[in-house]
């Protein structure tokens, strides 16, 4: 029998599970006994109950061997050593539809990036250069979108985009995700999609500030219109067109993360605005928060192409520096530029 797999059983990873699984048989890996037992004995993990169609596994092989359409949903820190663990047990006829909103870094040097460097193309690693670097798959692609996996969990309608350069891979993601309540949408621009999930999280950290500091509906709007002028200026400076920045994937999944409490990214900036130190709400979180390492690869993009970024600029020097969120904001709201849309 042919399963759909599922690499990650964190939140986002169980909450896609469960809509996968109403569409067919879902394997679903997890590197714990213990959630294993709980998912296998319990049907539950993360809070969330377990349709019956998804079966756990401890076993990579198991997945490959059993589904043809695999969706790894794993940060981006662990993404690459789980790409090297599946990889001898992967084949060109499988396809890989990653949802993970994160970047990669291949510098040629041994020195630690402790600070800001300049950064051109070569040096960003998405995903899909990952699944590609390490494994014989051809058939990639990613999942983005306004998808908080609580929201999901609860069956809220939402959307998400399939982006890949093989229509067989956006039709066949379309199979294994749509759902009553999970609407799928298709673009071919990979590059763009993913880094619009990607880069929307530095500004969930300015939104969650700005919630932090008690500011209303306005101070969000500027964060999420401006931001988005940065995103695209980044995406354009990478490869990627304006378009992918402007559908579910970008401006959707922007609004989401910039207006939502359940964001781990907008937590982490409204915990910041009240005065907690990063490292202690990062290690009580037990989280990976993508936009912290997000605002410092988007810092030395900028410095490589020469872009003016004043929201990044702000947010590298509060994280990476140790301004102050009032001095940020003061950066921002003195900053030169007087034309409303100069990103195209």
């Amino acid at each position: 029998m042919s399963y759909y797999g599922v690499i990650g059983s964190g939140n986002f990873g169980t909450a896609m599970a469960n809509v996968m699984a109403l569409n067919g048989k879902v394997l679903i890996y997890v590197r714990r006994q213990e959630v294993y037992d709980n998912i296998l004995h319990k049907r539950f993990n993360r809070g969330q109950k377990m349709h019956p169609n998804v079966r756990p596994t401890l076993s990579l092989e198991e997945v490959a061997e059993n589904c043809k359409i695999i969706v790894p949903l794993v940060p981006s820190s662990n993404f690459r050593d789980m790409m090297k663990k599946a990889a001898p047990c992967l084949t060109p006829e499988h396809i890989l539809i990653h949802g993970t909103k994160g970047l990669g870094l291949s510098i040629p040097s041994k020195t630690e990036m402790d600070k800001a460097i300049p950064l051109r193309r070569e040096y960003i690693q998405t995903m899909s250069d990952i699944i590609q670097q390490e494994s014989v798959v051809i058939r990639v692609g990613c999942l983005s979108g306004p998808n908080l996996s609580k929201e999901i969990a609860n069956n809220e309608p939402t959307a998400t985009v399939v982006a890949s350069r093989f229509d067989e891979v956006i039709s066949k993601g379309k199979e294994a995700l749509r759902g009553s309540m999970f609407r799928v949408y298709g673009s071919h621009d990979v590059l763009g999609v993913e880094l619009a999930g990607v880069l929307k999280n530095i500004m969930a950290l300015g939104a969650g500030m700005l919630r932090g500091l008690n500011f209303g509906e306005n101070s969000k709007a500027m964060l999420i219109s401006r931001g988005l002028g940065e995103m695209i200026k980044l995406g354009n400076a990478l490869g990627a067109d304006t378009t992918a920045f402007l559908g579910v994937a970008g401006v959707g999944d922007l609004v989401a993360t910039c207006s939502s409490h359940l964001s781990r990214n907008h937590t982490v900036g409204y915990r910041l605005a009240k005065g907690e130190e990063l490292q202690a709400i990062v290690t009580d979180m037990n989280q990976v928060v993508e936009g912290i390492k997000t605002v410092r690869i988007a810092k030395g993009i900028a410095m490589y192409y020469q872009l003016e970024l004043p929201i990044v600029e702000g947010l590298y020097r509060v994280l990476y520096e140790g301004d102050s969120i009032a001095n940020c904001m003061e950066y921002l709201m003195s900053h030169g530029f007087d034309k409303d849309v100069d990103f195209y």
